[in-house]
């Protein structure tokens, strides 16, 4: 591994680019405990972490054995994004990180682009990362399918064997190394530990990512 050389980064970006994970899980139980949900907050983090919004519909759905109304999605796409224009943050250290690295890179994310955009947007990371944005809803395939991995990483040009996926949750992780990725856990919210048995490598910080990445490209 040493002697390892990667050519293209891909990070997710709920969770390795933005601090949104907290904010998104909130709007969505305090929404799904209207009708019924009963769910707390450290309990949704875990449930919903990394999943596409359809499974996070089912589970709800089935906490409350009844199916939601067909705007519910809707209204909480409204909802985040208000409450991503006045509380959301890039993830500590990533501006520094994307700021100098020396090899291409590029974001693979699960949400809507619309909704990559305005976060990448509301942070000030946008300029880093025009017309290089890949949302599983392009391909109609979501994680742990690897599929949004290997479009970016065709898309960028490189071999899978040259990129390397930053990923903070376990789906994500499962995802990248299902489609053959050398994968870091981004592991700072990773409360359980549930990355090491499955990313190549873990770190608690975005200052060591950068590190390990400044010694292997």
């Amino acid at each position: 591994m040493n002697s390892r050389k990667f050519k293209c980064v891909i990070f997710d970006c709920d969770g390795v680019l933005v601090d949104s994970e907290i904010i998104s899980n909130t709007v969505l139980v305090d929404m799904a405990n209207t009708f019924g949900a009963k769910l707390n907050y450290d309990e949704a983090l875990e449930m919903f972490r990394g999943k596409s919004m359809n499974l996070c519909l089912e589970i709800i759905e089935a906490r409350i054995q009844s199916p939601l109304p067909n705007d519910f999605e809707k209204n909480y796409r409204a909802q985040t994004a208000l409450a991503f224009k006045k509380d959301i943050q890039a993830v500590e250290g990533v501006k520094t990180l994307v700021e100098q690295l020396k090899v291409p890179f590029c974001v693979a994310s699960s949400g809507p682009e619309h909704k990559i955009k305005l976060n990448l947007s509301l942070t000030g990371l946008i300029s880093h990362f025009e017309n290089k944005m890949f949302s599983c809803y392009g391909i109609q395939k979501w994680k742990p399918d690897p599929g949004v991995f290997i479009w970016a990483a065709e898309t960028m040009g490189f071999n899978i064997d040259e990129c390397v996926v930053v990923e903070d949750t376990l789906t994500g992780v499962t995802a990248a190394k299902n489609g053959g990725f050398f994968t870091i856990g981004y592991s700072e919210r990773d409360v359980n530990n549930t990355l090491i048995s499955k990313a190549d490598v873990t770190f608690k910080t975005m200052a060591e990512v950068q590190e390990f990445l400044n010694n292997h490209i």
